[in-house]
């Protein structure tokens, strides 16, 4: 059953709407159309108590220009990129920098804060953005599409695709932070993690990978066998002291394009909900919420302190427009970019 509501109309008279897919046994996802946003996922504990495990926002205007990408889906390009500049077929393309000296998530006006036309259809909800060529300084008129599906196991399936005109690159994800305890009570420092990534991709202070990956082993990145977020965080460890916390790209173990992988699995053992994410993508961003302090007004009417959620973003790697050596983010056209994310979520008694 998916339900749409008008929330609210913005200035310059755009509806923003919600769409509410539920399955028979009352789990369900809610989106936006601002930034094709997760905006609520209700699912059961192992005791079948229902409760909001995505963290968002009590006013749905709060979620244009908010610094924690709440939810959203960022681009043109997720991530970082160096300097905001990168060269494509032998021309070089300036972007905005957003981030210290860096080009973050597609800039200030990226596709996180637009309003995307959306519509339901086939049983499922799709979002479309049209970036006209030379949007945030990228070439190429671009057409994306995330659809959403939710099933009757409690799995929400992100779908992607894009379609240019003319040469650009492309790199898409959600932006979702989780907490399996429900929204709004407090840290996820005691979530458990396990990542299918025995290789991460150390970076110099402003996050961008200074190349090759390395191995996890002996380090506080090492989550191959599960463990506490909360852990090691602390360490005296360069990518955590950058961060302030986990803000680091994991390498997906066996990633093969268009083919999907297991990337993660995070377990609360207070709720015992357990949230599997599977993905075409070859790397997952782990971000602990290291600077959610300060962001708008919660959905339970109360402000989150950082590391209140974690975000897993499934997505090519940071910078890899200047990386000939990474998987390619390049979209010609004539081509099809196409990556799927599926949240899994399940409860262990």
């Amino acid at each position: 059953m998916i339900e749409k509501k008008f929330l609210t109309r913005t200035e310059c008279g755009k509806d923003i709407v919600a769409y509410t897919i539920m399955n028979a046994s009352g789990a369900s996802v809610t989106l936006c159309n601002i930034g094709a946003a997760i905006i609520s996922v209700n699912v059961p504990d192992r005791d079948g108590k229902l409760a909001d495990v995505v963290l968002g926002y009590s006013d749905p205007l709060s979620y244009f220009g908010d610094g924690p990408c709440m939810g959203k889906v960022p681009g043109r390009y997720a991530n970082r990129i160096a300097g905001g500049k990168f060269i494509l077929d032998g021309k070089e393309y300036t972007l905005p920098v957003n981030n210290g000296p860096n080009h973050l998530h597609g800039g200030p006006e990226g596709f996180q804060n637009k309003v995307w036309e959306s519509r339901e259809h086939e049983g499922g909800v799709e979002f479309m953005y049209f970036s006209e060529d030379g949007e945030m300084g990228y070439p190429g008129a671009l057409k994306a599409v995330a659809r959403y599906e939710w099933s009757e196991d409690n799995e929400l399936r992100l779908t992607f695709t894009a379609e240019t005109d003319a040469p650009t690159i492309v790199n898409l994800t959600n932006h979702a932070y989780f907490n399996l305890n429900g929204e709004g009570s407090g840290t996820v420092l005691d979530h458990e993690l396990r990542l299918n990534a025995s290789e991460y991709l150390p970076t110099e202070g402003t996050l961008i990978p200074l190349g090759e990956s390395e191995p996890v082993a002996g380090t506080p990145m090492d989550f191959v066998t599960a463990k506490r977020l909360g852990r090691d965080i602390n360490e005296d460890f360069p990518a955590l002291r950058y961060g302030k916390g986990y803000d680091a790209c994991f390498v997906i173990d066996g990633a093969e394009e268009g083919v999907l992988q297991e990337a993660a699995e995070l377990y609360s053992p207070e709720s015992g909900r357990v949230l599997s994410v599977f993905t075409t993508q070859p790397g997952i961003q782990i971000y602990t919420g290291n600077w959610l302090a300060g962001c708008p007004e919660s959905k339970n009417g109360g402000h989150y302190s950082d590391y209140d959620g974690v975000a897993m973003e499934c997505q090519k790697f940071p910078d890899t427009p200047n990386r000939p050596d990474y998987p390619s983010a390049v979209l010609r056209p004539g081509e099809v970019y196409e990556e799927a994310i599926i949240y899994a979520f399940s409860v262990r008694k």
